[in-house]
């Protein structure tokens, strides 16, 4: 723990959360919220997950400061990883003897205490953690769930459930995934990626290693096994570990006879141990979202939840917020968000977008942190290329102080220089908007990608669009 070893939870009423305003902290406000205690919490910047701590009931104040003990005299403050050690606040908190504890290090406590799912990956783990809570919850085990992103279903990313599971997103990307000692393991992939945290590969490979021997006893593993990543890790350790999945009939479970279906969606044959079990069908598109299916299909039967009934839950799964998700249509464009930002997420959702639709893509890519541009640039110039039209916006930093001479032009340099001189580098959300409009033609979709704040710019390209439309219907009836 930060400040040692913490008492149980419940001996603390009053907890003030610091960095509220994210998709993990959000959810352990509401857990928290909903256990009875009285919960407070700061952010820097308002968020779409603020709003919904605050409907609930949560005072949230904007920026962080000392003052924040005087107004909630907290008994226990939770702080994100991007708060510094040395932050005013928690050097006040420290002073005044009020407790210091990380989210992973109160989440943890909390999993670890119930039949812990935990859902890891570099990639898909929101999405996968969120078709193994609604397996869980169709199945009426009444899980706690605290997942990275919006589950469309549950219209939460967190809830406390009255069953014995707890399925739980784990983060990687400070190694706080270290922390939780699962009843069921589930690993989506291992790629470089929080390159801040982790200077080679190996080191990410190594760190999944460890969360992997941090199970229960006897507690199941479950892989993909077509990663390359994941396969590295299972180099070392006991032959036959791990459950593994992916395609075709040669592992532990597959999928066979796949069907990307027009306007969205998949179809395949689900094989357990080589053998035919069932048809599957999904509403969520793309080959990744198959193999997510097929992770939350080996950990449902973990659980003892028929396939019949974790078919049925994932054929009305609709997704998680923002990841693929449809904005809305307008002048007969089709405008999507996705939460990727790394390459190998971009490439397979721009993958699934176009199996899907066969329409005119244009991309519109935020890009995540500055140590991420500059390790992957050119990857993301690589994937980038594939659209029909190519919008860059500046980097959104998050916690990281900028980097002298990486900017987004790395990236539109590196496709200038591959021939796309039409990639098109935009100053802010404006101009992105009216750049988009200016090009889309009917028949087109837009996708606008990345984890900071760009979903804001879907909606903005849907109005600007339907202003279009309205202008124009009302200029043919004159």
């Amino acid at each position: 723990m930060t400040d040692g070893s913490l008492m149980d939870i419940k001996a603390y009423k009053k907890i003030h959360l610091m960095g509220i305003g994210g998709a993990g902290m959000s959810g352990l406000a509401l857990i928290l919220h909903e256990m009875g205690h009285s919960v407070s919490g700061c952010d820097a910047e308002n968020s779409f997950y603020a709003e919904k701590v605050r409907r609930e009931g949560v005072e949230i104040a904007m920026g962080h400061h000392k003052s924040h003990l005087d107004m909630y005299t907290p008994e226990l403050i939770i702080h994100t990883s991007a708060i510094a050690q040395d932050h005013p606040e928690l050097i006040e908190a420290r002073r005044r003897g009020i407790k210091v504890a990380r989210r992973a290090e109160i989440l943890s406590m909390l999993f670890n205490g119930k039949k812990g799912v935990g859902i890891a990956g570099t990639h898909g783990k929101t999405t996968t953690s969120s078709m193994i809570s609604m397996i869980a919850e169709f199945a009426g085990l009444d899980p706690t769930a605290a997942i990275g992103g919006e589950l469309s279903d549950m219209g939460c990313n967190a809830k406390v459930g009255g069953g014995e599971y707890m399925v739980a997103e784990l983060d990687e990307s400070d190694g706080s995934f270290e922390l939780f000692s699962t009843e069921i393991a589930v690993i989506t992939n291992i790629d470089w990626d929080h390159v801040d945290h982790y200077p080679t590969h190996e080191s990410v490979v190594s760190a999944f290693g460890r969360f992997a021997s941090g199970r229960k006893p006897n507690s199941p593993l479950i892989a993909c096994g077509e990663d390359a990543g994941v396969r590295k890790m299972l180099q070392n350790r006991p032959a036959g570990e791990a459950i593994l999945y992916g395609w075709g009939t040669g592992w532990d479970w597959g999928a066979t006879e796949i069907e990307h279906l027009g306007g969205g969606g998949v179809r395949y044959t689900l094989n357990r141990s080589g053998h035919p079990v069932g048809a599957v069908s999904l509403k969520v598109s793309g080959e990744h979202n198959v193999l997510n299916s097929l992770a939350a299909f080996a950990a449902g039967e973990m659980m003892g939840i028929p396939f019949e009934s974790s078919c049925k839950a994932l054929g009305i799964f609709k997704g998680a917020k923002r990841r693929l998700q449809n904005v809305g249509e307008a002048f007969g464009v089709l405008i999507y968000d996705d939460y990727g930002h790394h390459p190998r997420e971009i490439a397979v959702t721009m993958s699934a977008v176009t199996r899907a639709f066969r329409r005119p893509l244009h991309v519109v890519f935020q890009p995540h942190r500055y140590t991420r541009t500059q390790a992957l640039y050119r990857d993301f110039a690589a994937v980038l290329s594939a659209a029909e039209k190519i919008y860059l916006l500046p980097i959104y930093s998050a916690d990281e102080i900028p980097i002298p001479g990486v900017s987004s032009f790395l990236i539109t340099d590196e496709l200038h220089a591959a021939g796309r001189g039409d990639a098109i580098m935009c100053v802010d959300f404006e101009e992105a908007a009216e750049h988009v409009c200016d090009n889309v033609r009917p028949g087109d979709m837009v996708l606008t990608i990345g984890a900071g704040s760009i979903e804001y710019l879907s909606r903005q390209i849907l109005k600007c669009l339907q202003e279009r439309a309205r202008v124009n219907a009302e200029t043919a009836l004159t």
